[in-house]
Formats: structure tokens, C-alpha cells, sequence
């Protein structure tokens, strides 16, 4: 490790626009090491540590800014310049490690030697460890702030190295000249420059960041209120065959292979966020002076690079856009970017970067060109763990194509996340290389394992379900089967299963003489009862499709169903004779009570009919995305696939006992009724006075409900208490949240169910264990999920779209609307 000594002179020089930024970053945040800029080069060989030790001397000697520290005098940041540092280079030792463990400890070394903070008031600035690994094998560590230097002086410091050492170590002199101006010069000369130059600098960039936009990037995790740095980073490679493709592309369309790069950067961006107006920032290295190139020193510039993809161009029409926008801020790169962000002044966001949040870059000057005399050189890649934005893109040429590294916020996504970005932007290129002229939009960015996994793999739920079934055979299987078990229970009333089938028998029967058959709508508006059931299964075993009429809702509400629907029977309740009063249409109404002796003289045998899985069972009116409520019409098969998915994801089984809590008028309903008589359990109707509070945690008890299906509303309002019987939850209608699992979830199985009305009741459903995961889950059998952009392709995992659903559950259409596609 370096050990240094500073000599009393002094020289004291005004500070860069740059090192002020740094300095008040360093100000927020003293003890993070997020602006240490850290190199590590492997020397295999004979190392001389004497000449080493004189060619640090001499490079310090030479270059006053790694002499600097830093001071405030009266609110103006000072470089101060010391005329000498003694330094003292010594070796650590990892021979005393077993082979094996040598290079791991020289690496966990490395990471803790970057994460050391500077004092800017004290320290010098550049600290030097050796850490020797064998009799001819040293990792040469360098760490710097980012203050006094940059990505193009680690280069500067390098080749240095290679010229003295080489120099020392056969008893020369150094062969170097001395530099005829330093650091301090420039950042002089950069505030006299910017005083004639600023007003055309700030005129073009306050013009070009007008009303600039954020970019809403998908994460793995909500960001922080106050950004923390930790990072990580991940190395890639772009073959060589591509890069050269990439490289002849470029040349074709007279771009740079940066522009290339950038605008199937700014694509891939655009696919994952949608927006057309992509913000991205970009290092330069602002060294647009002969004189300056040889300095250390923090020159580096961000440029912020605003491309306009609207209109879904082809790949070649953005390139030209990008070489506009690229072009112009090369032209206007001397502006510093503190005095940008000053003049922008943007709203303070202590949880990002102010003007962009990913960046990306590309070098062409690799360590690993140079050579020492008796020492191979390689570099030694080890992972500092900090960050500076949300991502940030480095390539670098070498003569086996692109090399890459992304350095990442680790607050804000997973190691596998930035993996899957990797391989959406090299199939990105690929799809580039293979069609420059075709839309964004049409570009490749999944995979071929991914393309796999979400439209194939995931999406294979085919279950060999008795499809030509309907939902009422399956329930004439089970009355078959065990015709004395309890069927339906409400209050102190019952049904076995073979009661509820003859007494829906004689309904149908008489429902068939007044005209029911296949695709007939039958309106149903009845109390909550045995008569619910009784109704709907004698509407479907008549072969007709039930429609659900709440008695609460609004009179105009009810005709508009009626009137929509064109039901021309009605069945309902003489208690709820007043509601039907009036011009209510050429409706037949059929009072279940009160025609109930006419209706019991009808055959208990089960009816034949010409009905089939593709006809309809139900239709349920929504509100519809315009308030207008619309039916959507759904089929047997759609039923019949729900009590297998069912069976197979609740475990249902006869013994079992579901609540019935959903309103008629709601899809849920028919949920809970078809899990029930579809494998001959038994249903419980809650009546109306306990399907709140208290009074419905006593009615889950005293029926030792097994399986209960509620929204989260409910869930939330419920006292949760000991129900030992109730082993199955499923939460349903609304998002589940994270308390609701907290609550529920522990003593037994808890569901969260997802779907629309137009699936059949459901899409997707997922068993949820931990309250910080509340995923929708999966499809269900015979069901397929798309997440799709708005060109409806297929967005990659964590990238947000539009849900799309298809499979056998999928409902006719709206009536008298367009279907669904």
C-alpha cells in the first residue's frame, strides 16, 4: 500500500466547474465511495518493486493534480497544490494463502481498498497497493477520486507506467518530457473560455432539454427516497462477426459505431417503457486540445443525448435522427455539466441522477495493449460494488469485437434482470443487422429461450377436459353418484343432491313448454335462497342461458338488462312483483313461488335438449370501461373448464363445504356455485344479514366453511380469528395486498385469484405464502396469458403491457357488440 508524506509549499489554484460538482456531491454523502475511480492490472513476470516505487514518484512528480487536496475559502473551491509527495511503495504478501486462496484474497482486498473514502481537505488523492501472489505474479491496484481524474487518465497513468518503469528498470532516466501545462491551466482557462462562450453553449442545450422527460425504466424494486450507490457489475461480449456487421452498417449510413450503438440503445429503451422521447447521458472525454491529452485530470464531460422516436421509424430513419442529436452536442460539448444542470434546475431529487438516469459509452483504448519489459499485462477485473446511475452501458474495441459492462443499482434490480437486458440488446442487433429498414416496434428483442419460455412453455396449460360436456351434466353426474348428499344449505332449508335435481327438472320441463331451447335468455331476479340454485340449473337443464337481474339496482338499470338482452322470461319472486310493474316490454314474467304447483306437476326426469358446450350458459352484465353496462356472454365449455381447474388448483373434494357469498348479479357467484356441485360438495348461501363483520366470521365457524372465496374489502374489514375448518382462502375482485396475506395466509392455503368477467370468472390464480409477494400467478388449464406492448408484441419478463387472454374461458363477446378478439 502507498504510504505518502506532503511537503508544507503550496499552491492554490480556483477549482474546475467538474471538481465543484464532485465536491458537493463528496459534501452530501462523505463517508460513500461512489466517485472512487479504481484500476487493477495483473503483472505476470519478474516485477522490479524499486523501479515501480520510482516510476509512482515520477508520475506524481509530473502531474500536479495527484498532488492536490482541496479547500473552500469564502464559498469558492480551491485546488491546493503541494510541491512534493514523498511516497513509500510497499508489497502485501498473499503468499502465506494456500495457492487456491491467493487471488480471491487479493480480489476481496481490492474491493475494500475501492470502497475506502478520501478526505479531499487531507489525502492525497491516488493511493497504490501491490498485492503479490506468487514469485511472478502481482495485481498492481490503483484508486483515484474521480475529482482529480477520469476513465482517460487511468490510460494516461498507465502508458506512463509502461514508459518509466520500463525506463527505471534498466538504470535510465526518465524519457518523458515535462508537461508544459497541468491541470490547474485548464480549469483557468475553461472559466476564462466560459465567460465569452457561455450565452450560444446555454442557448442550444436550454432549447435542446426543453421540458425534457424522465424515463420511467422498469425495476425489480421501488426506488429509494435518498439513493444509496451500491451497484454491481456485469461483463459481456459482442462477437466479433457481429461487431464487424455493426461496424460496416455504421459505415453504410454514415454514422460512428457509437451512434449504432446508441440508437439501438435508446430502441431497446423505448421497447421497455414506451415512451418515444428517450433521455440517455453519455461521458465524453472533453480533451479537444492536443495539449490536454496527456494530463491527468478530471476532463470528462456528460453529454445528455434526447432522440425523438415517435412515428415508429425504421432503424435507418432513427439512425439519421440520432446523428442529428448526437452531431449538435458534440458541437456544444464544452459547456460544463454542472453549469447545464444549474441552468435547467431541475426539480432536487436526492434518489437520482438530475438529468438522466442510464448512460452509456463507448472506448477504444484498452489497458491490455500495453507491455512491460520481463511482465506480461492483463487486466485484473474485480466488482467495486458501487454505482453512480440506475444502468449504464461501457463497450470498448478490441480486436475480438465489442467488450461490455454494465454497472447497475442493485437497489433497483436483480443480477438476472440485468442478464435478460444483455440479451434483449444483443438480439436487438442481430435483428438490426438482419433488417435496418424494418419499425422499431418489429424489431427482435426477446430471446429465442425467452420467446420459448412466454409464448410456449408458459403458456402450455392444455388439460384433455370433457369439453362437449356442460356444466349441468356434470352436476347430474354427481346427483347421480351420491344422490343423498347435502347439495345447497340456506338457513335452516336443504336440498341432498338428488332433491335440487328433480326439483330443477320440473322447472326445466316447464321453462322448455313456454318456449326455452338453446341460446334462450332467461332472466333471473330472486332473493338469496334454494331458489337461486334451483333457478339457474333449471334454466340451463331447459337449455337455456340465465341473466342475472340484481333487486337493488336502479329501475332504469333493470329494463335497460331486459330491453338489451331481449329475455323474454323473467323468473322472480311475488315479493318482487313491484319492481316488474309498469312498460317493463313484452316480457313473460313467471313467479317461482307463486307458480310453484304448476311447476311441481312437471316430470323429476332430466330433460332432453339439443344444448351443447359451445351454447351459452350465462350472461353478466359489466359497466362497462364507458359506464354503460354491457353483456358478455359466456358458454358452457367456459364452466366446465372452470370446475377442472378448480378440482385441480383448490383440491376440492365431496366432503368439502363452500361459501356462496357472491351476489347473483356478480361472476363470482358462479364460481362459488359450480365448485360445489361440479364434485358433489356442499354450498352454503350466507344470508344477507351475515355477510359482514362479526356475524360472518360466526357463520364460517358454525358451518365450518372449508373453502371460502371473498375480495379483499371484505378480507380487510374481517376480525381474523381461529377458524380451523376454513382451509382454503381465495381472494378474488379486487388487488390482494400485502396485509391481507399477512393476515390470512398463515394458517392455512390462501389464493389469489385474477380474471375478468369475459374469461369465465378467471385467468390466472397463484398460492401466495409471502405478504411481500402478491403475484397474479399463472394461467389457469386451458387458458393462454400475453403481456403485449401497444403494437401487440410480446413484452419481455418485468416489462409492463397490456394483458391478453385467450383459451376455451374465453366469453362469445358482448351482446349486441362487437366480439371479443
Amino acid at each position: 500500500m502507498t504510504s505518502t508524506s506532503l511537503s508544507h509549499a503550496e499552491f492554490v489554484f480556483p477549482a474546475s466547474f467538474a471538481q465543484q460538482r464532485l465536491w458537493f456531491l463528496n459534501q452530501l454523502a462523505p463517508e460513500n465511495p461512489f466517485y472512487n475511480v479504481s484500476a487493477a492490472i495483473r503483472l505476470t513476470g519478474h516485477l522490479n518493486i524499486t523501479a515501480l516505487e520510482q516510476t509512482f514518484k515520477e508520475i506524481v512528480r509530473r502531474h500536479e493534480v495527484l498532488r492536490t487536496t482541496f479547500e473552500m475559502v469564502e464559498g469558492q473551491l480551491n485546488q491546493v497544490v503541494v510541491e512534493s509527495v514523498t511516497i513509500s511503495l510497499a508489497v502485501v504478501d498473499l503468499r502465506y494463502l494456500d495457492v487456491s486462496e491467493r487471488e480471491a484474497a487479493a480480489r476481496q482486498q481490492a474491493i475494500a481498498q475501492s470502497q475506502r473514502t478520501f478526505d479531499l481537505t487531507a489525502d492525497i488523492l491516488l493511493r497504490v497497493s501491490v498485492f503479490q501472489i506468487d514469485e511472478t505474479d502481482h495485481i498492481l491496484l490503483l484508486n483515484l477520486h474521480h475529482i482529480i481524474a477520469d476513465g482517460w487518465s487511468i490510460g494516461v497513468l498507465v502508458r506512463e507506467l509502461g514508459t518509466l518503469y520500463t525506463a527505471f528498470s534498466s538504470g535510465k532516466l526518465s524519457p518523458l518530457l515535462d508537461l508544459p501545462i497541468q491541470y490547474a491551466d485548464f480549469a483557468h482557462w475553461q472559466r476564462e473560455w466560459l465567460q465569452e462562450q457561455l450565452e450560444p453553449q446555454i442557448s442550444y442545450w436550454l432549447k435542446q432539454l426543453a421540458n425534457f422527460p424522465g424515463l420511467n425504466l422498469p425495476t425489480d424494486r421501488t426506488r429509494l427516497a435518498v439513493q444509496t450507490y451500491r451497484g454491481a457489475t456485469y461483463n459481456f461480449e459482442i462477437s466479433k462477426s457481429l461487431t464487424a456487421s455493426l461496424e460496416i452498417l455504421s459505415q453504410q449510413e454514415g454514422v460512428t459505431l457509437f451512434m449504432t450503438l446508441l440508437a439501438a440503445f435508446q430502441t431497446l429503451l423505448y421497447r421497455y417503457t414506451g415512451q418515444e422521447d428517450i433521455v440517455v447521458g453519455s461521458p465524453i472525454a472533453n480533451r479537444n486540445r492536443a495539449e490536454l491529452e496527456p494530463l491527468i485530470g478530471f476532463f470528462v464531460n456528460s453529454l445528455v443525448l434526447r432522440t425523438d422516436l415517435s412515428g415508429n421509424p425504421s432503424f435507418r430513419e432513427l439512425l439519421l435522427r440520432v446523428r442529428e442529436v448526437t452531431l449538435g452536442a458534440y458541437a456544444y460539448q464544452d459547456l460544463p455539466f454542472e453549469k447545464l444542470v444549474q441552468e435547467l434546475n431541475p426539480e432536487r431529487d436526492l434518489s437520482r441522477h438530475p438529468l438522466f438516469q442510464v448512460a452509456i459509452a463507448l472506448q477504444n483504448t484498452p489497458i491490455t495493449a500495453l507491455q512491460l519489459p520481463g511482465l506480461a499485462l492483463s487486466q485484473f477485473e474485480f466488482d467495486p460494488a458501487t454505482n453512480r446511475l440506475d444502468l449504464e452501458l461501457h463497450l470498448w474495441q478490441t480486436s475480438e469485437g465489442l467488450k461490455g459492462q454494465v454497472i447497475y443499482s442493485t437497489d433497483l434490480f436483480d443480477s438476472s434482470t440485468v442478464t435478460r437486458i444483455l440479451g434483449h440488446f444483443q438480439t436487438l442487433l442481430l435483428g438490426i443487422i438482419a433488417n435496418p429498414d424494418r419499425r422499431l416496434v418489429e424489431l427482435p428483442i426477446l430471446t429465442v429461450a425467452e420467446r420459448q419460455q412466454l409464448l410456449v412453455e408458459w403458456n402450455n396449460t392444455y388439460k384433455d377436459h370433457a369439453f362437449n360436456q356442460c356444466i349441468h351434466q356434470l352436476f347430474e353426474l354427481q346427483a347421480s353418484l351420491t344422490p343423498e348428499a347435502l347439495a345447497v344449505v340456506y338457513k335452516d332449508e336443504q336440498l341432498t343432491y338428488q332433491e335440487l335435481n328433480r326439483r330443477s327438472n320440473q322447472l326445466a320441463h316447464y321453462l322448455q313448454k313456454l318456449g326455452v331451447a338453446p341460446e334462450v335468455k332467461v332472466g333471473i331476479c330472486v332473493e338469496r335462497s334454494l331458489l337461486m340454485v334451483v333457478a339457474i340449473l333449471g334454466i340451463l337443464k331447459a337449455g337455456g342461458a340465465y341473466v342475472p337481474l340484481d333487486s337493488t339496482y336502479p329501475p332504469e338499470r333493470l329494463k335497460f338488462i331486459l330491453e338489451d338482452a331481449q329475455v323474454s322470461i323473467l323468473l322472480t319472486q311475488q315479493s318482487l312483483a313491484s319492481l316488474f310493474m309498469g312498460d317493463w316490454g313484452d316480457h313473460q314474467l313467471v313467479y317461482l313461488d307463486r307458480n310453484q304447483e304448476i311447476i311441481t306437476q312437471q316430470s323429476q326426469e332430466n330433460p332432453n335438449t339439443s344444448v351443447t358446450s359451445t351454447n351459452l350458459a350465462y350472461v353478466i352484465y359489466t359497466s362497462g370501461s364507458t359506464g354503460q353496462p354491457k353483456g358478455v356472454l359466456v358458454e358452457h365449455r367456459g364452466l366446465c373448464n372452470l370446475v377442472d381447474a378448480q378440482i385441480q388448483t383448490f383440491a376440492v373434494k365431496p366432503e368439502d363445504r363452500i361459501l356462496q357469498f357472491a351476489s347473483l348479479s356478480f361472476d363470482a357467484s358462479i364460481f362459488e356455485i359450480v365448485m360445489a356441485l361440479g364434485v358433489g360438495a356442499t354450498l352454503f348461501i350466507v344470508p344477507e344479514e351475515a355477510r359482514l363483520g362479526s356475524a360472518l366470521i360466526s357463520y364460517l365457524r358454525q358451518h365450518a366453511i372449508t373453502h371460502a372465496t371473498l375480495p379483499p374489502a371484505v378480507l380487510m374489514s374481517l376480525q381474523p380469528t381461529k377458524l380451523p375448518t376454513l382451509q382454503t382462502l381465495i381472494s378474488a375482485g379486487e388487488a390482494c395486498s400485502p396485509e391481507i396475506v399477512a393476515r390470512w395466509a398463515d394458517t392455512r392455503r390462501f389464493f389469489n385469484a385474477y380474471g375478468l368477467t369475459e374469461t369465465t370468472v378467471w385467468s390466472t390464480v397463484a398460492e401466495v405464502t409471502d405478504s411481500s409477494c402478491t403475484s397474479i400467478g399463472r394461467a389457469i388449464a386451458n387458458t393462454q396469458i400475453y403481456v403485449l406492448d401497444a403494437h401487440l408484441q410480446p413484452q419481455p419478463i418485468g416489462i409492463p403491457g397490456e394483458l391478453y387472454i385467450g383459451g376455451v374461458g374465453l366469453a362469445r363477446g358482448y351482446l349486441n357488440r362487437p366480439d371479443l378478439t
